[in-house]
């Protein structure tokens, strides 16, 4: 089992088999239009373009569950990021992350890495908060990191700047 047996909807409502990204690095977000951390667009563009060629791929999956602070249409967020942020990478319909409403791939996610993660270090400890929590998601910009071969490497939290993750990715190119 990988990312790969999972599909997920495109801004026209589509299925996206996640076997297209086969053999690339994906970093996938929950993002929001509204929310404190939206101008992780831009560190999320920038990664993007720097790795882009060499294999990695933005998996932009704009959730509405904290404090609907992802509002309107699939195509209007899509837009928003587009105009405001000038992203290139595909930003993917609605989900949501927690609850008995989450999308299966979402499921998957928090099963393989329950908790978030400090980049670079390998073996993490869940903290105290982690540990209440469990494995949901906190909030928007929570990002998940996918090696090559669909396993998951790392669990980040919004507080954890696209950047941060920018020798983990290397890591996983090579």
């Amino acid at each position: 089992m990988s990312v790969y047996n999972f599909n997920i909807k495109n801004i026209k409502g589509k299925n996206v088999s996640l076997k297209e990204y086969e053999g690339k690095v994906l970093l996938i977000v929950n993002t929001a239009t509204k929310c404190g951390y939206t101008p992780q667009y831009e560190g999320l563009q920038a990664l993007y373009e720097k790795f882009k060629d060499e294999g990695l791929e933005i998996i932009d999956l704009p959730c509405n569950q904290f404090m609907s602070q992802a509002p309107g249409t699939n195509k209007e967020v899509a837009n928003f990021c587009q105009l405001n942020y000038n992203t290139t990478f595909e930003t993917f319909a609605k989900i949501k992350v927690n609850g008995k409403d989450a999308i299966d791939l979402y499921k998957y996610l928090k099963e393989k890495k329950p908790f978030d993660e400090i980049p670079g270090e390998e073996g993490h400890k869940p903290t105290i908060i982690n540990k209440l929590t469990g494995s949901k998601i906190k909030w928007n910009f929570t990002k998940f990191l996918v090696d090559k071969e669909g396993k998951v490497y790392g669990r980040y939290g919004s507080r954890v700047e696209p950047e941060k993750l920018e020798k983990s990715i290397e890591k996983l190119l090579k």
